[in-house]
């Protein structure tokens, strides 16, 4: 049931959206007075007190309020909501989501909360949304009035919050209409009018902000008698000497996206239709045009034109997806995909993107607000794969392609139709005369139209049959029409099963025409999993040496057949692609190579990454499948971020044919390369995947391994209830299979699951018997890290002897084993412990090799911490100015990284250095085990 209370506003109630007859105004206070107090006991003396206490009190103010109970309770029966007599007084419970005003209290305080700005802004936005004007509107008591005043005063304190938060975003330019009229309305609101001279400032209008201050300034002496505050002289001072510091703090500046497709080079006709582009540019709302037609009918072809055409009008940059809506070997790309790799384009750093899906929404719609920028979302398969990817800046203009008409982008979003038909005749006689020459097509007319004809007026049937004339120039074109007759099994069109042209006979002549190998290498590349593919997978695939494999991509990229998108990388148009899988007549052999050559290669990258980690059984590659090795960290990484996509089709395309071992090798061999970007929810997905693939098998090894990495990476999202439930089970299935070293790897993960808690007492529960088996099996590299775990966890409990024993045993075997994540660890908490025992000088020490370190290895997250904290050492010190130079740095850090907590807590002490309580440690991150 949906039941729904409004206090932000009228006092109602909704049951299904229809409200509730509540009666009369003493009713209704009597409600807002239990609903303010929900699941509490409400005195009847003090209902007496808040609902009459400025009017004539009844005769029998207990009377009245049983009067009233017995109303409501009889009002409410539709809302299934009870009123329950308690001994002192009443109590009316309900779920506090459902009454505004309390869903707006922990809205604000879950975005006060969050751990970057995105989010944060997502939360109180929300919040805010909430009020339909004033509290408890129509209803006058004294309490009421009194609560009503404090409602109005937090909910303006939210909105300057809310202006904070939008102003760290970079979002000034979308803000100055709103910031405006409201200082207007709230003339002496210093911190408000600090907010609009920002924004001002940021906007490219100094003047104007300088203007506005000396308004504030006279206001405040005439109606006041007081000089604007420090904060606000400050701010006029830093205008003043245009400060650097003014600039937006975490708004990534250097990342101006240009993901455009190339220019197409013979592009031609379609002025209809470009003009028709032209006339939606120029309007006050989100240009949003939907071009739809058939596959084949140039959609792509089209928008990219007119994109490369109107550069100058996206000097902020353009973004690129192909949504993948009719790939004929996989699912259409979730729109949470999508927006990821936008964040990536817009330069937001990995350690930096919201866990949350809906606040990743948020901080993309964030960076392009205000931002002249192109979004083309490419090849979509409906309008609910489009919706979530839509900015809310009407400086921004999405270009969207799709075979399917796009009603519900049209109805709801007001987005214009351009349907793309069939070139007309004249149209396709110019993209071929301008393909192959207008004289060799004059030479032979009849032939010409024959081979118009069977192209129908798509572009994409025109460029491969240029394509074959062009390969032959001196042949006449009456021989390539005989070759393409001979091909007239004229067979449904591929899109949507419209007779309009036989694709299938154009592709048959292109694919007629190969050389045996190169054909058996097209055939083969419509089996391969993912988006686009690399030599060296192809060369696996097809189980040939790289050098014939790229005589036969040559082959085909002359005969249109592929497209080299990038050095060494190459695509099928979808339509070509599910013709090649036909010819490939399922070779299970390719398949096999294809998905060896990317477990191998991603298990190699793994290894290079982390060389300490222990090992997996992975078997050896299919005859032919030659996996790629790695010189270096850098290399690998490079490889899976690239490869990425095509590894979680592996993986997919895995499970589908039962090869259940290699669903969670994939995973294992993620692993790493996912937690040091921070991608949790690409982590959770694929350890789900490979639960559910161990779960097939009989390998109880598998299933404990799975559970484990699952149960981290949820952590990692700080579902730890889930994560505790899998590494219980994890740990169960290890004890029962005398799996020892399992043991210790998931007591270790347990301890982090803990330490993300803060609870250091539970955490110490699992740390320290972690250390005792790795030790008792005598895996020393993974005895580092627990000793260095143990120790930080005793350094959070004040056993400092303990700890400082533990992080030296680390840090010795650290160095042993070259591995510097673990050495920079213990180092940290050294520095810590003395810090905390008074030997200030060695905790500078301990925390500046720790700070090498750290970014030796591009840790970016725990060098802010380490900054905070030798923040603390040097104001210790006396060193005041190195502590406000160094906490400046972890300010920067922690804004990049969209830390708001965190970066509100710096500014604090960077506002007063001179405070005492604020805290010795910024809190370690939810970082999931390192193993």
């Amino acid at each position: 049931m949906t039941v729904r209370f409004r206090l932000l506003g009228d006092v109602a109630a909704q049951v299904h959206g229809h409200p509730l007859a509540i009666g009369y105004a003493q009713l209704r206070s009597v409600l807002a007075v239990l609903l303010v107090e929900a699941n509490q006991v409400v005195s009847v003396d003090q209902l007496v007190d808040r609902v009459w206490s400025d009017r004539r009190l009844p005769r029998k103010p207990r009377a009245a309020v049983q009067h009233s109970m017995t109303m409501l309770r009889n009002a409410l029966v539709p809302a299934g909501v009870t009123i329950a007599r308690r001994s002192t007084g009443y109590q009316l419970t309900v779920e506090p989501e459902t009454v505004d005003l309390h869903r707006f209290r922990r809205l604000v305080h879950d975005g006060r909360a969050a751990g970057d700005d995105g989010r944060a802004a997502t939360l109180l936005e929300e919040a805010l949304k909430l009020w339909g004007g004033e509290p408890f509107a129509g209803l006058t008591t004294a309490w009421l009035d009194s609560l009503r005043a404090t409602l109005v005063q937090h909910r303006h304190a939210v909105r300057l919050e809310l202006v904070d938060v939008q102003l760290r975003l970079g979002l000034h330019a979308a803000l100055l209409p709103d910031l405006a009229e409201w200082a207007d309305e709230n003339p002496l609101d210093e911190r408000l009018a600090a907010q609009l001279m920002l924004a001002l400032y940021r906007g490219g209008r100094p003047a104007d902000a300088l203007e506005h201050y000396q308004q504030v300034r006279k206001l405040l002496a005439d109606e006041l008698g007081t000089d604007p505050s420090p904060p606000l002289r400050r701010l006029h001072e830093q205008i003043l000497a245009t400060d650097p510091a003014l600039t937006v703090p975490h708004r990534p500046q250097i990342a101006v996206p240009h993901q455009l497709p190339a220019r197409p080079r013979l592009f031609t006709g379609r002025t209809r239709e470009l003009a028709e582009l032209d006339a939606a540019l120029g309007q006050d709302t989100v240009v949003i045009t939907a071009v739809g037609g058939l596959g084949g009918m140039g959609k792509t072809w089209l928008a990219s034109h007119w994109a490369h055409q109107h550069l100058d009008r996206f000097p902020d940059g353009q973004l690129y997806v192909n949504l993948r809506g009719f790939d004929p070997t996989g699912q259409p790309m979730p729109a949470a995909t999508a927006i990821r790799g936008f964040l990536d384009a817009l330069g937001v750093a990995p350690s930096a993107v919201p866990v949350d899906v809906d606040a990743q929404a948020g901080l993309y719609r964030s960076l392009v607000a205000g931002k002249r920028m192109l979004i083309f979302l490419d090849n979509a398969a409906d309008s609910a794969q489009v919706v979530p990817l839509l900015p809310g800046s009407p400086t921004c203009v999405v270009l969207v392609t799709s075979r399917r008409h796009l009603s519900g982008l049209v109805a709801a979003h007001g987005a214009r139709a351009l349907k793309l038909d069939r070139l007309t005749d004249q149209e396709a006689h110019r993209l071929l005369a301008t393909h192959i020459g207008e004289d060799r097509l004059a030479a032979e007319p009849g032939v010409t139209t024959e081979l118009l004809t069977r192209c129908a007026g798509l572009p994409l049937a025109i460029s491969i049959v240029a394509a074959r004339a062009t390969t032959h120039p001196d042949f006449p074109l009456s021989v390539l029409a005989d070759e393409l007759r001979e091909q007239n099994d004229l067979l449904d069109a591929l899109d949507a099963g419209e007779d309009l042209v036989s694709l299938r006979a154009v592709f048959s002549w292109s694919y007629n025409a190969l050389s045996a190998e190169a054909a058996a290498v097209f055939g083969a590349l419509g089996l391969a999993p993912g988006t686009d593919i690399g030599l060296l997978a192809i060369a696996s695939l097809t189980a040939l040496p790289a050098a014939r494999v790229r005589t036969c991509l040559r082959e085909l990229e002359q005969a249109h057949l592929v497209a080299q998108h990038a050095p060494g990388r190459y695509r099928m148009h979808d339509l070509v692609r599910l013709y090649a899988a036909e010819r490939a007549y399922h070779d299970t052999a390719a398949v096999e190579r294809v998905i060896d050559f990317y477990v191998h290669t991603a298990y190699a990258a793994e290894r290079t990454l982390a060389p300490l980690r222990q090992p997996i059984a992975i078997g050896s590659p299919a005859e032919g499948a030659v996996p790629h090795e790695f010189e270096d960290e850098t290399v690998a990484a490079a490889w899976l971020t690239t490869e990425l996509p095509n590894l979680l089709a592996v993986q997919k395309l895995a499970a589908e044919q039962g090869r259940h071992a290699q669903v969670w090798q994939v995973a294992w061999s993620l692993d790493t390369f996912f937690r040091r970007r921070g991608t949790y929810h690409d982590g959770v997905a694929v350890w789900r995947a490979a639960v559910a693939a161990a779960d097939h098998t009989n390998d109880r090894g598998a299933q404990a391994m799975t559970r484990r990495h699952l149960g981290n990476d949820c952590g990692g999202l700080g579902l730890h209830s889930e994560g505790l439930r899998l590494l219980h089970g994890a740990l169960a299935i290890s004890e029962q299979t005398g799996d020892v070293p399992g043991q210790a790897h998931v007591h270790h993960i347990l301890a982090s699951l803990w330490q993300g808690r803060g609870d250091y007492r539970q955490a110490l529960r699992h740390s320290v018997p972690a250390l005792r088996l790795f030790q008792d099996i005598g895996l020393s590299a993974q005895e580092a890290w627990a000793h260095a775990q143990v120790g930080w966890d005793q350094a959070q409990l004040g056993m400092y002897e303990q700890a400082r024993t533990h992080c030296e045993n680390a840090l010795t075997s650290a160095r042993r084993h070259h591995d510097r994540e673990v050495e920079a660890d213990a180092l940290d908490t050294l520095g810590y412990i003395a810090h905390h025992t008074g030997d200030l000088s060695q905790a500078l020490d301990h925390y500046r090799q720790a700070l090498g370190l750290f970014r030796d290895i591009g840790h970016d997250y725990l060098e802010a911490n380490i900054l905070e904290r030798m923040g603390h050492t040097h104001h210790a010190l006396g060193h005041h100015d190195l502590a406000r130079a160094t906490w400046q740095q972890a300010l920067e850090l922690c804004q990049a990284q969209r830390r708001a907590g965190d970066a509100a807590a710096i500014r604090q002490l960077l506002d007063d250095q001179s405070t005492s309580s604020a805290s010795d440690s910024c809190k370690r991150p939810e970082t999931p085990s390192l193993r």
